[in-house]
């Protein structure tokens, strides 16, 4: 068994959630988060900003760039077997795909155990 965690745009949500359903996918987990991608604010242009004083404060007071701005992103988590992890990859993909930066990031991680919650032992995984 396999997760399949992916952070998508918040606009997406719905799109993704019908196709995953219609897909056979009928269990995941969808939460609001905030993130952001590893391009940065090209220096050039970072420093005429920044002598212009017009770069906005985070809650911490330090200058925000595009570097340490967070962006509402939401997680969608579902747990598959082996042998479909493709297909769940290959349906967020054609979902949330836009060629632009933003478009969201998929990671794959093995699952070895599962618990039952309610009955406090260890159950099948799927």
């Amino acid at each position: 068994m396999k997760e399949v965690m992916a952070m998508l745009r918040s606009a997406k949500v719905n799109q993704t959630k019908n196709a995953l359903t219609a897909a056979g996918f009928l269990g995941f987990s969808c939460a609001a988060c905030l993130g952001r991608g590893k391009k940065l604010i090209d220096p050039g242009l970072l420093k005429l900003i920044m002598d212009s004083g017009n770069l906005p404060l985070t809650a911490a007071g330090e200058t925000m760039t595009e570097s340490t701005r967070l962006i509402p992103k939401r997680l969608f988590s579902l747990i598959v077997p082996d042998e479909r992890v493709r297909d769940a990859v290959d349906v967020i993909i054609a979902v949330n795909q836009t060629q632009n930066p933003g478009d969201g990031k998929i990671f794959v991680l093995p699952v070895t155990e599962s618990y039952s919650v309610r009955l406090g032992e260890k159950a099948d995984i799927i």
